[in-house]
Formats: structure tokens, sequence, C-alpha cells
């Protein structure tokens, strides 16, 4: 992975804007699919939930800074609704904040390398069924979006009228 990239210069979006994109790269080269800001039933949003091809769903939690992290308590929320749960770091972030029963990406801003693996804590089957449904749904959503940007405005405006 090439560490020659000036990550100490950018602003916290554009950190987290390339985890994702990082994440994404990650994901893709396992096969997994991911998809970003997925709400989840708990009223929570996971930064990318991933489907492996066994049809297991990951979680990856981006963490841009270590501020970050130590002002979200709220991603052990995470664990009940995924079968592995990690964290996507860059690699100026302090990885022994990191709790080791989550797994652990490092980024530098383009590639990411997974430096530690999940625990797997399989999900029920019907919450699996449910998660898969609201993954589905929502991934056919933006993908009809995508391909009709007009539609998407009209069914917004239509929206806020009723």
């Amino acid at each position: 992975m090439p560490l020659d990239l000036p990550t100490l210069n950018l602003t916290v979006p554009e950190r987290t804007a390339g985890l994702h994109r990082a994440v994404a790269r990650a994901c893709f080269t396992r096969r997994w699919a991911p998809l970003h800001e997925m709400p989840i039933p708990c009223g929570r949003r996971l930064d990318v939930m991933a489907l492996t091809p066994e049809g297991c769903l990951f979680a990856v939690e981006i963490k841009s800074c270590a501020r970050d992290y130590l002002s979200d308590a709220k991603w052990e929320d995470y664990l009940p609704w995924c079968d592995r749960l990690y964290f996507a770091v860059d690699c100026d972030f302090p990885q022994d904040l990191i709790p080791d029963e989550v797994g652990l990406f490092v980024s530098d801003g383009y590639e990411a390398v997974m430096v530690r693996d999940a625990p797997h804590r399989p999900l029920a089957a019907a919450r699996r069924k449910s998660l898969l449904h609201r993954y589905a749904v929502l991934a056919a959503e933006r993908l009809a979006w995508m391909s009709d940007p007009e539609g998407l405005r009209e069914m917004r405006a239509a929206s806020l009228v009723e």
C-alpha cells in the first residue's frame, strides 16, 4: 500500500471521503458489495454495510480522526446488526484506541488494508432476512435515482406537499 499521500494536510471531510473510497475498494477486492450510509432499525446509520458472497453482512464504521472516535459512544449499538464489525481509519490514526473486539482497516486515502479481522457474530435468520431486504431496497432505490435524477426531484417535491 502506498503511504506517501499527505494525509496530515487533509480536512476532516476530505479524510472521511478518502476513507469511504478506500473502504469501497477494499470491499470490492474481497468481492463484498458495499453500500454507504445504510440505515438500520435501531435508528442508527452504518457508514458502510457490505454484503459478502456468502450472504454475510459486514459493517464498517469510518473514523476520520481520534476525536471522531472518542466522541462516538454508539458503535456498540451496531454489533447486533452485522455479522462482523470493522473500523476504518487512516494511517495517522492511533490504532491502539480501537478495541480488540472489532476488526480494523487502515487506509492511506487510496487503498485500505485489513490489519485485523473481526470476530464473527452470526445474525439470527429473521434479522438477516430483514436486513438483506432493507439493503436490497436501498441499493435498488439509489440505482433507480441515479438513472432518473429528475424523478427523484419530483418524488421529493411530492413528499413535501403531502
